[in-house]
């Protein structure tokens, strides 16, 4: 069985082949491939494929992640939770900050509280700037709410409402954005694609907006948006002409961008850790005076939906959000957004996921019990799109 990137090679090698033509019958070239099905294979939507479905509680702040120090007894602690659904994707750029401040005094060790996004990226600068770390942890990360996460790159994911994230807020978001890019940038090409670049892309039977998300309406928040100011880290979204994709839709545009094949990235960001000297402790901590107990003077608290209960911050609002997962697809390097159900196929299976309502979907919703009939529901209007789909393995349609 071949891996993405020789699936790629194979793909990238018939694409050639179409370009430059081969020879008919009655002489002359055949035209050039509008696009090869093996570039673009079509995903299994079967409700009897969904061999999971995980649920997890994104913890969002109105005024954004809470990134600032008190003092608990004699120990400083860092906090660096509330990222909303932009945990994974500016975990780096956010430990950042939380090392600097937790640094101040140069300690000679660290704590860290959690060893979820935030608390595995955090870890790991603290000991690149010179701690020595130990990570306290209820859950190991398979069993953390991060590894429910989709794996998408998404900065202003439900990061902060507009109008209380402060004026200075936008500054800070862009320079965690631009860090945690730059620091993903080395975890390209290694073992298990721990992070990778994917085409994906929107099929629509109605004309496509510039929108991402649901906007306005009764009941509607104001969410921060800021990609503007990070536009040069994405290419721009392009309309592809009819006929150039398999997909069956009269509006079809395809853009790239990263993805964290989570399991891999945990692994690996685990592996660093322990390999630098690292230690793990399994703990549980009720309320913050049990951090008192613990040996370092410095703790960065990185408790995600937890630190609703565990500081009794009230500020941390659940976001539900729901993943099927069918059976991964090596073939399938893409992913896809039809209907309000987004697809991405990750090397650990390929998640299906209902998005209709933008932003308030599962907004104050603290549920983690799975929603069968949901899952369903959005493999099913996969499955509709790929009935359509005009792309037959091995054959190649002029």
């Amino acid at each position: 069985m071949m891996d993405r990137r020789g699936m790629m090679g194979v793909a990238l090698a018939g694409v050639g082949a179409g370009l430059g033509g081969c020879a008919q019958a009655g002489g002359g070239l055949a035209p050039p491939l509008a696009w090869d099905p093996r570039a673009i294979a079509p995903v299994r939507a079967e409700v009897d494929r969904l061999f999971d479905i995980t649920v997890c509680s994104r913890p969002f702040r109105a005024a954004g992640p809470r990134l600032d120090t008190e003092m608990v007894g004699d120990k400083l602690v860092v906090h660096n939770y509330g990222h909303g659904g932009s945990g994974w994707s500016l975990s780096w750029g956010s430990g950042e900050i939380a090392v600097r401040q937790a640094m101040a005094a140069s300690p000679r060790e660290i704590a860290v509280i959690g060893c979820g996004a935030l608390g595995l990226t955090s870890a790991i600068l603290a000991q690149r700037a010179g701690a020595k770390v130990t990570i306290y942890a209820r859950d190991l990360l398979p069993q953390t709410r991060s590894a429910r996460a989709t794996g998408s790159w998404t900065p202003d994911s439900r990061i902060a409402l507009a109008d209380q994230a402060g004026s200075g807020f936008g500054a800070i978001w862009e320079g965690m954005a631009r860090t945690s890019w730059k620091t993903y940038r080395s975890y390209l090409g290694l073992p298990g694609d721990p992070v990778e670049w994917i085409d994906r892309y929107t099929v629509s039977d109605t004309p496509l907006t510039s929108g991402r998300r649901a906007e306005g309406g009764e009941g509607m928040l104001a969410f921060g948006h800021y990609e503007n100011s990070v536009r040069d880290l994405n290419p721009r979204r392009q309309d592809m002409a009819p006929g150039t994709t398999p997909f069956d839709a009269p509006y079809v545009s395809r853009n790239q961008s990263l993805m964290f094949n989570i399991a891999n990235l945990g692994h690996t960001l685990l592996a660093d850790f322990l390999a630098a000297g690292g230690t793990l402790v399994r703990r549980e901590f009720h309320a913050p005076g049990d951090m008192t107990s613990l040996a370092e003077p410095v703790i960065i608290n990185c408790p995600g939906f937890e630190a609703r209960q565990l500081w009794r911050d009230e500020t941390v609002v659940p976001v539900r959000g729901q993943i099927g997962w069918l059976i991964p697809q090596p073939e399938v390097n893409y992913g896809v957004w039809y209907k309000d159900v987004q697809v991405l196929s990750r090397s650990d299976g390929i998640v299906v996921q209902a998005v209709e309502g933008g932003d308030m979907k599962g907004y104050n919703d603290a549920s983690e019990t799975p929603d069968r009939a949901e899952a369903e529901a959005a493999v099913l209007k996969i499955k509709e799109l790929f009935g359509r789909f005009r792309g037959v393995p091995g054959r190649a349609r002029a």
